[in-house]
């Protein structure tokens, strides 16, 4: 029997009726095959480093506590812990790589397809790299900046550039602990040295390495990709939309860009509005070409163009089950090779587009910058010829939208609490120190079908904006938040505090903000930061009454990324529990003992209610350090609960 989707959005419980109606297997349906899963893998203490194994440590204490070569659970789970962190670090990094060398096409082909869109954000990063800006021309500066940017990936002296706008602070106490991020790559390969077999077996000193490595993606990688793709893109500002797979429509040609990365997105989303091609559209009887997003390049192309978003990490496969789809276009990361078979039950074309990621049996086209309108065309023309083979059979299509509003980012959030011509953090400090708001709470990441679709992603964000808490969203849960209407204004009023609704009602704004995708997270690091510097809140960012979570985490991206934050001072909470259970050290030295050494650690939460009550906790902790009034309104949550 098909499992129900109880809590999730209705156009994705219909669909994922329909779908096992049709037989048509999805994410679900491969989920509960998988029951019961490797109780060993779950806990962290397995170990396939070498092939004098697989080794297998027992938690009960009954069988092996060592593996063969004579590592213990503790090795063993900080070294699983640590390789997924340099996996998660390398992908959102790489991206960070592909936008600098995009940069650097722009600036030295005059022909290049791609223009600098931002010249005062590429002012404020040549800033930051000592690159000279007066009297110089744009490109010129746009090219010593991507070669800048280029080395943070394989410099071989010195720290990451980029990690210096940290607050001075955590930038001094990342250098006493020794995890100051040296360079990209070489802390991701230093990880991957370290865990080889025979080398470093000291759990504390591995789990040391992969918070260095997870700070270079945070405060490196991560943050060169979302600062160079506002150079090349533009900054996002609040725009207006929709969500959800209500959006696709049965008169047009439905183009769905999925995957991370906007070089490709972006670009046909421009396409897709010349006129010749809609004018081709309309030849072949369509009413024009919708472009749609799913996962984090839809919220790229939200950001700042205002394209729709169909859905979600888990709703790739149902946008297909509408059989309204007629090409869905991939580039890189959270892309599920399922989706091969369910584009075979309708008319859809797959079509994937970078050499890091094919799927065998689906059709590649290569993409590069250097053809980038040639090949976005190509692939909107395939969408045009595509339409003609819809039979008018089997299309479902729930009539479910949500309006939102996207497009916050550092620049534009508090500008809107400072006014236009008064950008400052100081009205969102005075608000926090006067007691209107509580703090602050990023929450983020994926979906998970190990967990009741969205239900913990909602449920933890109202349960902090009711007391007076301002949520920052990006990635998936940003995309949830906005099919279950949280991204509007008016939510303020039915869900928040009275506190933050006094905030919403002044400036404008939804309780919770979404900063775009989960490369973004870097814009989280960047807020807090600012708020440090403007003062009244501590010297760092583990003095700020803020936390993080991810509460339907399932990516080695999500583990990079709430390593960063905790070694950035940030109390960093997610459902299920990392695979560490298997290590009573390693559980109680990241849930415990970490805080001691960089102010932040891990805590996990499988409720979504008291998860979100553990973060009220740890907030209302801060609050208390930094003697700050109490609350100047009601709280639904109270402390002893």
């Amino acid at each position: 029997m098909a499992k129900e989707l109880k809590f999730a959005d209705e156009a994705s419980r219909q669909l994922r009726a329909y779908a096992a109606e049709q037989n048509i297997e999805v994410v679900w349906d491969r989920y509960e095959k998988m029951q019961p899963q490797c109780g060993f893998g779950t806990m962290g203490i397995c170990c396939r480093i070498c092939t004098m194994g697989p080794c297998r440590i027992d938690p009960f204490g009954e069988g092996p506590q060592v593996g063969i070569c004579g590592a213990n659970a503790d090795t063993i789970v900080a070294r699983n812990l640590v390789r997924m962190i340099a996996g998660g670090s390398a992908a959102h990094s790489d991206h960070g790589r592909d936008i600098s060398h995009t940069l650097l096409m722009a600036a030295e082909n005059p022909d290049s397809d791609y223009k600098i869109k931002n010249e005062e954000k590429l002012k404020a990063v040549a800033k930051i790299y000592g690159v000279e800006t007066k009297d110089r021309d744009i490109k010129e500066i746009a090219k010593d900046v991507a070669r800048k940017t280029m080395e943070e990936f394989g410099r071989q002296e010195g720290t990451i550039v980029m990690a210096t706008t940290a607050p001075p602070a955590r930038q001094k106490l990342w250098r006493e602990l020794g995890i100051f991020p040296r360079s990209v790559d070489r802390e991701i390969v230093e990880i991957m040295h370290r865990t080889t077999m025979g080398v470093d077996a000291d759990y504390k000193n591995v789990i040391k390495q992969g918070m260095r490595a997870s700070l270079g993606d945070g405060w490196g990688g991560s943050m060169i990709a979302t600062e160079l793709q506002d150079v090349l893109f533009g900054i996002p500002n609040p725009i207006k939309s929709m969500a959800n797979l209500g959006i696709l429509k049965k008169e047009k040609i439905n183009l769905v860009v999925h995957g991370h990365e906007p070089v490709l997105s972006d670009i046909i989303a421009t396409v897709a509005q010349d006129k010749e091609l809609v004018e081709k559209a309309k030849a072949k009887g369509a009413d024009g070409i919708g472009v749609a997003g799913i996962c984090c390049t839809a919220n790229e192309i939200l950001m700042r163009r205002g394209i729709p978003i169909a859905g979600s990490f888990l709703q790739q496969e149902l946008a297909m089950v509408t059989g309204l789809v007629d090409l869905m276009v991939i580039d890189v990361q959270c892309l599920m090779p399922g989706l091969r078979d369910v584009a075979r039950r309708f008319h859809t074309k797959l079509i994937t587009t970078s050499p890091k990621a094919k799927i065998d049996g689906v059709e590649h086209i290569e993409f590069n910058e250097k053809d980038a309108v040639k090949i976005a065309r190509q692939i909107v023309e395939s969408a045009i010829e595509n339409f003609a083979n819809r039979n008018g059979h089997g299309i479902l299509l729930p009539e479910h939208t949500e309006k939102l509003v996207a497009g916050f980012t550092t620049e534009s959030v508090f500008q809107f609490l400072g006014g236009k011509y008064r950008s400052t953090y100081r009205p969102l400090n005075d608000a926090v120190i006067q007691g209107r708001l509580r703090g602050a709470a990023g929450v983020v990441g994926c979906s998970n079908p190990n967990t009741e679709y969205e239900e913990n992603h909602i449920t933890i964000v109202k349960e902090l904006i009711k007391n007076d808490t301002l949520v920052v969203t990006t990635g998936c849960n940003a995309i949830s938040c906005a099919k279950h209407g949280l991204l509007q204004p008016e939510t303020a009023f039915k869900y928040a505090g009275e506190g933050l609704q006094e905030i919403c009602r002044a400036v404008g704004i939804p309780p919770v903000l979404h900063l775009g995708s989960c490369v973004d997270n870097s814009r989280i690091l960047r807020v807090l930061a600012n708020v440090v510097a403007e003062g009244g809140l501590g010297n760092d960012i583990s003095d700020l009454p803020v936390a993080g979570a991810a509460p339907e985490w399932m990516s080695e991206k999500a583990v990079a990324i709430g390593m960063y934050f905790v070694a950035s001072g940030v109390y960093t909470l997610i459902n299920h529990p990392l695979p560490i259970e298997g290590s009573k050290n390693v559980y109680k030295y990241l849930t415990e003992d970490i805080e001691k050494e960089v102010g932040g650690k891990w805590a996990f939460e499988p409720d979504p209610v008291k998860a979100a009550h553990k973060m009220l906790r740890h907030i209302d902790k801060k609050r208390k350090a930094l003697r700050l009034k109490p609350m100047m309104y009601k709280q639904a949550f109270k402390p002893e609960e």
